[in-house]
């Protein structure tokens, strides 16, 4: 495996890091013995950096791994709090629930451009805070907006930047591929540790998995790229081809033949239209008051599910 410091974080990090999305209630569900054994998996073969948020509801699984193993990797987490009292309540919960004593990273989540940066700077006064007290590492955002990178770049108390990139710029909300990779390399010159997300374009590049995977890896701005395994199998997968890239062959039966997953709406969905407000991508709409589902848009981030009253929003 693979190591790079993350930005000035003084933080080593693994290329590989374990995101935790997808074990969760948003999407595969796994129940907690098998979740934490899906991530020992990955801390045992060296994967020492675990991306999760408030939102996900996965920190039960971290916690069961690192009891299990005894390691304790890089933890980062991020949270969508404005005030300094939602922000407390964010970072409290991550801490009890993992049962660790610090966190290495913490951000903001989901930020869309300098604005909501400025919207949320209470929050993330109170993070700043707390790294001066040494209970979080390092701050900083996420996002899948460009002006957000280049905004984030400018601001010094940022220390990392989670940005969404992929070969074909999929959930990227304001310019293409090559306007984000510009702006990730310029916030990289700049200092900033930097870890990407959804490469494979939530599932919808699994059919170009190889070129993905590629194109990934040689962006040479990423200190560490943050990939969703729902399993054992997939864990082994993964370490092995980030260790070497010319090992694919002997996984391409095996990637031909997993099944594409999707975004499904139930039958009882009752077109309050909630989700629709809340993606980003723009991927759902109401149409004739009925729930309509753009598969080619989606990057299956499962945070429609949690904004959905009836629980009707699933990722399989």
């Amino acid at each position: 495996m693979e190591y790079k410091l993350l930005g000035k974080t003084g933080i080593k990090v693994s290329r590989l890091c374990f995101g935790a999305l997808v074990i969760g209630p948003l999407q595969r569900n796994l129940s907690l013995e098998e979740g934490a054994a899906v991530i020992e998996e990955a801390l045992r073969l060296g994967v020492n950096f675990i991306d999760t948020a408030d939102l996900y509801d996965t920190y039960s699984y971290i916690r069961r791994a690192i009891e299990r193993t005894g390691i304790r990797p890089v933890i980062s987490s991020k949270c969508y709090a404005y005030t300094r009292e939602d922000a407390k309540s964010c970072l409290d919960r991550a801490l009890s629930e993992t049962g660790i004593d610090y966190i290495d990273l913490f951000l903001m989540h989901e930020q869309e451009s300098e604005h909501t940066i400025r919207g949320h700077w209470e929050a993330f006064e109170y993070y700043l805070e707390q790294k001066q007290a040494g209970i979080i590492k390092s701050v900083g955002i996420s996002t899948h907006h460009i002006a957000v990178v280049k905004a984030a770049t400018a601001i010094p108390e940022v220390d990392v930047i989670h940005p969404i990139v992929n070969k074909r710029g999929l959930g990227i909300c304001d310019g293409t591929v090559d306007e984000m990779l510009e702006a990730i390399k310029k916030a990289h010159e700049a200092g900033k540790g930097i870890y990407g997300m959804k490469v494979f374009g939530g599932g919808n590049l699994l059919g170009d998995f190889e070129d993905a995977l590629r194109f990934a890896l040689g962006i040479p701005w990423l200190d560490s790229i943050a990939v969703g395994m729902q399993s054992i199998e997939e864990v082994r997968m993964n370490v092995a081809l980030f260790d070497d890239i010319e090992a694919i062959g002997q996984y391409r039966s095996r990637l031909t033949e997993r099944p594409k997953k999707a975004l499904h709406a139930d039958f009882w969905c009752e077109g309050c239209g909630k989700c629709a407000r809340r993606c980003q991508q723009k991927a759902l709409s109401l149409v004739e008051g009925k729930l309509r589902i753009d598969h080619e848009k989606c990057v299956l981030c499962g945070y429609c599910s949690a904004s959905c009253p009836v629980f009707a929003l699933k990722v399989y």
